[in-house]
């Protein structure tokens, strides 16, 4: 039988582990609304499809849910204080929106106009695991944008990567 480890040392070994700066927004009949996410990863080319977690006791959480559609926004380097405004440092939905520009998408959700890329997806299937609402999203749109440093959150702190030299010689 395995032993089960705590959640404060989980947190700290997740920590550690390197990964790219989101901000997954929604808009619709619910409202729109938005937040900051590392939890996000491809799941098949074929349909193209990726996954978000979100916590399920967000106040947003129903929003996502009954909207049935999301962007992922990944983030540069520039956009360290747009994270942190929807990582929750700013509660006022509309005061995190003006902090930027956006445009809108095939699904009605807004994107952040200078994004490394955005994902426009349609919610296929939400899967509730412990405390978190992993929605599986269809993408239907993609819309490549600048081609800034990625913004990365390992460590409890955002960086960006370095550049150590060319691979394979």
């Amino acid at each position: 039988m395995a032993t089960q480890i705590s959640k404060a040392d989980f947190r700290d070994a997740m920590a550690r582990v390197c990964a790219p700066v989101n901000i997954v927004t929604t808009d619709g009949p619910a409202g729109r609304g938005g937040f900051t996410a590392t939890a996000m990863c491809s799941v098949s080319d074929e349909p193209p499809t990726l996954l978000v977690c979100m916590n399920g006791r967000s106040t947003q959480a129903a929003m996502f849910l009954s909207n049935q559609r999301f962007c992922v926004n990944v983030l540069t380097h520039d956009h360290m204080h747009l994270a942190g405004k929807f990582a929750g440092a700013t509660r006022d939905m509309e005061a995190r929106y003006s902090a930027a520009r956006w445009q809108t998408l095939t699904s009605g959700t807004p994107a952040l106009s200078d994004a490394i890329v955005n994902f426009d997806c349609e919610i296929e299937t939400v899967h509730v695991v412990g405390t978190h609402n992993v929605m599986i999203g269809r993408v239907i749109d993609v819309r490549h944008g600048s081609g800034g440093s990625a913004l990365l959150y390992v460590d409890r702190n955002y960086t960006q990567p370095t550049r150590l030299g060319s691979f394979g010689g």
